[in-house]
């Protein structure tokens, strides 16, 4: 997995859109580490490879969903919903999809609940964390396939903004 510090790189992307609060930005940045929550599944004894194991049901489609709806209920807020979803959601999808670009583990369940099948893209650049170390070359990995590619898009969706008027 990316480590914690790489999965909000998504924020970078607000930048298409004027349209979301700061109480989104801060549930999208929670909802892009969220999957990793997960991980106290190991010491409670449940297999890896179980639904309810590393990468399983929090790192599917169906918990972004789960997630992004949560999230943009109790913000409450009567306009805009549609965008702080949808600003959410792709906050809480990016962190499956950046580990199914990892060179370790045993895949993301991406339709888990209703599969546990695992799976992984084919191009796989992305060093996989050691869970509780950090490691420099892992992270200057990520600077190169995780925050320059959404800082370059955050800049493109900010010029676009700006050119749009």
């Amino acid at each position: 997995m990316p480590t914690i510090f790489s999965h909000p790189a998504v924020l970078l992307l607000k930048t298409f859109t004027r349209r979301i609060p700061k109480s989104a930005v801060a549930a999208g940045a929670v909802a892009s580490v969220l999957p990793d929550a997960d991980v106290v599944t190991f010491p409670l004894g449940i297999p890896y490879g179980s639904t309810f194991g590393h990468r399983g049901f929090t790192h599917s489609i169906f918990f972004a969903v789960l997630v992004s709806t949560i999230a943009t209920l109790r913000l409450r807020r009567r306009k805009n919903n549609v965008a702080i979803f949808t600003f959410i959601f792709l906050c809480a999808i990016s962190h499956p999809l950046l580990d199914a670009c990892t060179n370790g583990g045993m895949g993301i369940a991406f339709f888990s609940p209703f599969s546990n099948r695992r799976y992984f893209f084919p191009w796989r650049p992305i060093e996989v964390s050691p869970i509780g170390a950090l490691d420099f070359g892992v992270l200057v990995n990520e600077v190169r396939w995780v925050w320059l590619p959404f800082g370059v898009l955050g800049a493109i969706g900010a010029l676009i903004r700006r050119f749009a008027h």
